[in-house]
């Protein structure tokens, strides 16, 4: 049986660019996803522009795609009350559909083995370097394996992860879908409503992006209904009230349930984790990809230096730990506080209003949930 030097669960931004890194630098690396590309994920689809430069270091040519520059952020609430602010570093937006494949093609040429179709039911430790992986009846092994299964995945609860067991803050569901608009392209928008928040940006091929998160309890309230909620809760904003009508390019949305937003440990059974497996910031901070992006570049580094014995396992998850607390701890806890408010229209009304009389607040905001360009 052949010995990879790295196995990565999951195929979405933060799996393929470790996978591209590692294959780069010469090491054997296998990809399991679970599904096929390319596929659409619930994902807001705006990226920070920290992660540009990085991305085309994969082999990733980004400009040749012509994509959408964002560069202010507009706030809105149930009230009609509105707050435009320029985005400090800008970002871009990209579907999901075409960044995850553009990866993935990437991830192919530079010679990682990508199994599609895969998905991942038993992962176990056999000895101090060898962990075996099985995916329905194919088994392999490899010296390391990390974790890069998103926002939600069953292996959280086969492999009983701490934050599965504590349900705390999983009551969340994220709906999504690809409309045509006619909106000023440098402009992401997030607008309030009771208990959620709408984002809405361009993306690719003159389409937009609107993706929502809410609480279960909301769709309970309407009766299990997607439309229902969004007719009777989310229209109450003026502005969502207007893009609820847009013509939308899916037959259904897109849904995801018991979005997890807890704490969660970087290291179960000694899998590492990755991207949103190992910490979820909330949507509203537009940052989560440009996270997953650092986060694959900040492990790729350090395990080039394990595979060259030039530390130990017990260094590199300390210095893994490290670097990832110093790099997103402040973001993700800024990110919870964002959504506790934005989730009480109330709470979210005074604090636009605090937004409007000290327009550096909301600068101090983004830098808190933003980083800089690492690369």
């Amino acid at each position: 049986m052949k010995t990879y030097d790295c196995a990565i669960i999951g195929g979405g931004i933060a799996g393929l660019s470790l996978s591209i890194q590692l294959a780069q630098k010469g090491y054997e690396v296998v990809l399991l996803e679970k599904k096929r590309y390319p596929f659409h994920r619930v994902c807001g689809e705006y990226v920070s522009m920290e992660t540009w430069d990085f991305i085309e270091s994969l082999g990733v040519s980004l400009t040749h795609e012509q994509l959408p520059k964002i560069e202010r952020l507009q706030l809105t609430t149930p009230k009609g009350k509105s707050l435009q602010a320029p985005l400090p570093l800008g970002g871009f937006g990209i579907s999901r559909y075409r960044l995850d494949h553009l990866l993935f093609q990437q991830a192919k040429n530079v010679g990682v083995e990508v199994l599609e179709g895969h998905g991942v039911n038993h992962v176990k430790r056999l000895h101090c370097d060898i962990f075996e992986v099985k995916s329905g009846t194919t088994t392999l092994q490899a010296r390391v394996t990390v974790g890069a299964f998103g926002k939600q995945s069953n292996l959280d609860q086969a492999l009983q992860r701490k934050h599965k067991m504590k349900h705390r803050y999983s009551d969340f569901i994220g709906v999504k879908y690809h409309v045509e608009a006619d909106l000023p392209e440098d402009l992401i928008g997030l607008h309030n409503f009771k208990e959620g928040y709408c984002g809405i940006s361009k993306i690719e091929d003159h389409r937009y992006c609107m993706c929502y998160l809410t609480t279960a309890t909301n769709l309970k309230k309407a009766g299990g209904s997607i439309h229902r909620m969004e007719q009777e809760i989310l229209s109450e904003n003026p502005y969502l009230r207007q893009f609820l009508g847009f013509k939308r390019l899916y037959e259904k949305p897109l849904a995801i349930s018991q979005i997890d937003f807890s704490s969660k440990e970087l290291f179960h059974k000694d899998i590492i984790m990755i991207g949103d497996a190992a910490g979820l910031i909330a949507p509203l901070s537009g940052n989560g990809m440009s996270m997953a992006f650092r986060s694959s570049n900040m492990l790729a580094s350090l395990l080039e230096r394990y595979f060259q014995d030039q530390m130990s396992w017990e260094v590199l998850k300390q210095l893994y730990a490290k670097q990832w607390k110093n790099e997103f701890g402040s973001r993700l806890k800024t990110g919870r506080i964002l959504q506790g408010i934005l989730k009480n229209t109330r709470w979210a009304y005074r604090t636009l209003e605090l937004l409007t009389l000290f327009p550096w607040l909301t600068r101090q905001i983004i830098l808190r949930t933003h980083g800089k360009p690492f690369l």
